[in-house]
């Protein structure tokens, strides 16, 4: 099989590695195979693919989009390495209002699959990462969300010192008092 899959600590949450095949050449590997990924729960379509770059210290997040345009995502870094983060936003979860991280990077090639109902956000910790991103759903401005990379509630641990956002990222509301209507 081509890839190995793992539950995050969050259990909804999966961590893919893919298997990787070098030669004199460089390597090969399977990024996504729908039926691979069917028979381990991941069943959404992927209708949308997002590709960013962005230099040490930028934050991206924390994002996601409403129902109806809720968005689950596969997510994996090309180049570079991202502290990549979850937060489960799902009223009555076991899980609710906590967050999974895991380091994303060229070199480890894993994917993290997080479903609907989550905020997600990256921190770059290399001089540059560039991130591939597919979502369920096709970009919605109307639907779109946030949760502060900073909330106190959450105490998200991100690895870089001096961390660098977007105006609207410094402003989204904390948890608490996030605009969600995501059901466990």
């Amino acid at each position: 099989m081509p890839f190995e899959f793992a539950r995050a600590e969050i259990p909804d949450i999966v961590v893919i590695q893919p298997s990787v095949f070098r030669d004199d050449r460089g390597f090969f590997m399977e990024s996504y195979k729908r039926s691979d990924f069917a028979a381990h729960g991941i069943t959404e379509d992927f209708v949308q693919s997002n590709h960013s770059r962005s230099p040490r210290g930028i934050v991206r997040g924390l994002h996601y989009q409403k129902h109806p345009k809720a968005q689950g995502k596969l997510v994996r870094t090309l180049w570079g390495e991202v502290f990549d983060v979850a937060v489960d936003l799902r009223r009555g979860s076991p899980t609710y209002g906590r967050w999974d991280g895991l380091v994303l990077s060229a070199q480890n090639r894993k994917t993290v699959y997080i479903p609907m109902g989550f905020a997600h956000g990256f921190c770059v910790v290399s001089e540059a990462a560039e991130v591939l991103y597919m979502t369920t759903e096709e970009y919605s401005p109307s639907h779109e969300a946030g949760v502060i990379w900073n909330d106190r509630d959450l105490a998200i641990r991100w690895p870089v010192a001096d961390l660098q956002l977007s105006e609207r990222d410094r402003n989204w509301p904390k948890l608490c008092d996030a605009d969600n209507n995501f059901a466990y």
